[in-house]
């Protein structure tokens, strides 16, 4: 059933119902093309131009248009898959409401995001735009952004842009980047009674690790960002060994480094580099290699650009208190931005709650964040 148009809160309910775990993730998830499909037929009865993108096969982004196309354009932007539900205390997919709180996966993280754009864009062009309206509803946010990367590639393109994420009805102009890498370390297998032949690849790298926890704890902290506090970096796996008496031959560690803006993949690489060698050149025998695996940018715009300015003014405007934050989590912002599209993040729900056992969004921030992105909107566009 097609929600009434411009009804954000009907809209989260449909898109939560739809099941659309990102198979990237989660082994034989069913992806996003049946919720794409679901936004699409929503909005084009709400009056929008719509097109499927397909990035990935099945899985389309929904790239919708409303207003004038000649005019100052402003982009809306969200994902529209969902993480796994393993563990989750309450059914994922009923979209359920209890005092005042929406239930289930993707509710905050980024489906109510998502709606309260698309009816905040229909409301703003009820009554004609200069401007037009691009929402971009897109694929694979949690795994490598292969929705927006392919939206870039396509040439959608636009004056400003709102990411919707959760920022509890915050701006959010900046956030950090991330750079996975994997240090192999090798060593030589023995039996455990032979330390004159074994070499134990484990302990060199626990060797490494207390390195990095120097690193952090000396260097790292004084890699800072006003709205972000400082750089950081973990240990997310650690693997190696055969058995109790045997000398492990190998050990893998994988460590993510957490980037402030101003740094750069290669220099998160380079660092991990340079530690390796330190430790080698205390302790000759440990031998090991760094390998890139992944890594996004982080992203950043000023707090007085205008794109900025002018979601402060629809805050405003809408009677809502302005704060600007920084974002913990990476969002597609930094791709948009990377191509110049000036991007910052706005949207209903707590991005904490992301991810979670239990996830919900308070409807009145649907609500809320609604009525600030049509008055932005309009502001931006220009009223026909």
């Amino acid at each position: 059933m097609i929600p009434a148009a411009g009804d954000a809160i009907a809209l989260t309910r449909l898109l939560v119902r739809v099941d659309s775990r990102n198979p990237d993730l989660v082994a034989g998830a069913p992806a996003e093309g049946d919720v794409a499909r679901a936004l699409a037929a929503v909005l084009e009865a709400w009056g929008f131009r719509v097109d499927l993108q397909e990035v990935v096969e099945g899985r389309p982004n929904v790239v919708a248009r409303i207003g004038n196309p000649g005019g100052r354009s402003l982009m809306f932007n969200g994902h529209l898959d969902v993480v796994g539900v393993d563990g989750m205390t309450h059914a994922p997919f009923e979209a359920f409401t209890t005092n005042g709180r929406l239930y289930g996966r993707g509710a905050t993280d980024m489906k109510g995001g998502v709606a309260a754009m698309c009816a905040a864009a229909w409301s703003a062009a009820r009554d004609g735009l200069a401007g037009e309206i691009v929402v971009a509803a897109v694929v694979d946010e949690e795994w490598q952004s292969a929705g927006t990367k392919g939206l870039i590639e396509r040439g959608v393109r636009a004056d400003a842009c709102i990411v919707t994420e959760p920022t509890r009805l915050a701006i959010a102009p900046a956030h950090k980047g991330f750079t996975w890498t994997e240090i192999n370390f090798t060593g030589r297998a023995a039996h455990g009674s032979r330390y004159d032949v074994g070499v134990d690849a484990i302990r060199h790298a626990g060797l490494f690790l207390e390195e990095l926890d120097r690193l952090e704890r000396e260097e790292l902290v004084r890699h800072t960002h006003p709205l972000l506090g400082h750089a950081s970096l973990h240990a997310s796996s650690i693997s190696g060994g055969s058995g109790w008496s045997t000398y492990p031959d190998q050990c893998l560690l994988a460590v993510e480094r957490r980037t402030v803006p101003g740094e750069s993949p290669e220099y998160a690489v380079r660092e991990m580099e340079q530690a390796l060698q330190r430790v080698s050149a205390s302790s000759p025998s440990v031998r090991g290699a760094v390998n890139h695996v992944f890594s996004q940018w982080p992203s950043d715009v000023a707090t007085d650009a205008p794109i900025v300015a002018a979601l402060s003014g629809a805050l405003r405007a809408s009677g809502e208190t302005i704060a600007i934050e920084g974002l913990s989590a990476w969002t597609d912002a930094a791709l948009l931005n990377a191509a110049g599209i000036p991007a910052i993040c706005y949207g209903p729900g707590d991005i904490a709650l992301a991810h979670s056992a239990t996830e919900w969004v308070v409807e009145e921030e649907i609500a809320r964040a609604t009525r600030v992105l049509e008055r932005l909107a309009i502001d931006w566009c220009g009223a026909a």
